[in-house]
């Protein structure tokens, strides 16, 4: 009996870390190209592109071990940026669940201050 292989799509095979990033969170340290930190303003929705590509580089904060993930952005005029995230923060998942599905493209209304910072999904 012939046996039958299953062969991934270069589609499949590039988004397959999406799922792996879900599921484990990734180990690798932050040895990305330095960019401006996208600044999402109170009360205001900013609208950006995410760059999946390749997977998030990862940062860990040596002061309290609070692990972010770097997440390559392009806004407005296709300006390049990356949104620092907190991998707790709840629209990290959110981010990645977008993704999985092909969704790039995000709207986040930020409300609150400082330690009060939250971050919501604006869905269309």
């Amino acid at each position: 009996m012939e046996e039958i292989k299953e062969v991934k799509t270069n589609e499949e095979e590039e988004k397959s870390w999406i799922q792996q990033e879900l599921e484990e969170k990734g180990q690798n340290e932050f040895e990305g190209e330095k960019l401006p930190a996208l600044k999402l303003e109170a009360g205001k929705i900013t609208t950006f592109t995410v760059d999946d590509k390749q997977p998030f580089q990862k940062w860990i904060d040596p002061n309290d071990n609070t692990v972010k993930k770097i997440i390559p952005v392009f806004k407005d005029d296709d300006e390049k940026f990356v949104f620092w995230l907190n991998i707790r923060n709840p629209i990290y998942r959110q981010i990645l669940e977008g993704l999985k599905s092909g969704k790039t493209t995000f709207k986040v209304l930020r409300t609150g201050e400082r330690e009060n910072t939250r971050y919501t999904l604006v869905e269309e």
